[in-house]
């Protein structure tokens, strides 16, 4: 009898969260934004995997975004983690740092080095042997990589969900939507980035921008988020004019 009212009560509950105009309010905003936050991960996902032979290419996008799915809503699961990952841990020079400044320092020079490194390959002429079917980059190497950038990209994700939504399935909802959208869209990216080497140099600056606001966020230096997707916008605004340009016949 009490957990036939206990299902009753619950079967109510999930009915009356769907039908609030509310909830689906949150959902399309949080999906959306969980998209615009997203775009960081399929940037670096479709330059890291671009060393991989391209026979593993679509399988190592595939499951890094499950790999970020996965760990979002591990996270959205264990709210008390990133309550406690708030908390300062680390006092350095009269500074307090809490486990979440730490991942955030610790994953924006990851990003750095990778991006420097990237674009030093490039610019030295030191291209991936792996599309020639020479030794390229492993697949564990890579699904490493991503799995450690999916922890620091997911905080910012999981907190935005958090601040907008009260209800953990509609945040999880959200999530899911957002990465079968990132899926359908990191295919073309990664080959539009892989076919016009200058908007390859572009993702590597972009990944080191990404790279310095989240050391600077951190340091408790925040940048407001629109100023860096403005000035990612604005440069592939740009750089689509070039290529269009360059494109035309003389």
């Amino acid at each position: 009898m009490v957990q036939t009212a206990s299902r009753c009560v619950g079967h109510t509950a999930g009915i009356e969260l769907l039908t609030d105009p509310a909830t689906w309010v949150a959902l399309v905003t949080l999906t959306a934004l969980e998209i615009v936050l997203g775009v960081d991960n399929v940037v670096f996902i479709s330059v890291v995997t671009e060393k991989l032979p391209l026979a593993q290419r679509t399988r190592a996008r595939t499951v890094g975004l499950g790999l970020a799915m996965g760990t979002r809503i591990l996270l959205l699961l264990t709210l008390s983690i990133i309550a406690g990952l708030t908390a300062p841990i680390v006092t350095l020079a009269g500074a307090e740092f809490s486990g979440r400044d730490l991942i955030l320092i610790g994953g924006g020079l990851f990003l750095i080095a990778k991006a420097t490194t990237e674009i030093h390959g490039t610019l030295e002429g030191e291209q991936t042997e792996a599309a020639a079917g020479g030794r390229g980059a492993s697949f564990r190497g890579v699904i490493v990589q991503i799995l450690l950038l999916d922890v620091v990209f997911s905080l910012d994700s999981v907190i935005t969900a958090i601040g907008m939504a009260n209800e953990v399935a509609v945040m999880v909802a959200a999530v899911v939507i957002a990465v079968l959208v990132m899926l359908v869209a990191a295919g073309p990216i990664a080959a539009f980035v892989s076919a016009h080497p200058t908007v390859r140099m572009l993702a590597l600056s972009f990944l080191l921008l990404i790279g310095m606001a989240l050391v600077a966020d951190g340091f408790e230096l925040h940048i407001p988020k629109g100023y860096l997707y403005f000035a990612m916008g604005f440069s592939v605004l740009v750089e689509l004019l070039n290529l269009r340009i360059r494109g035309q016949p003389e």
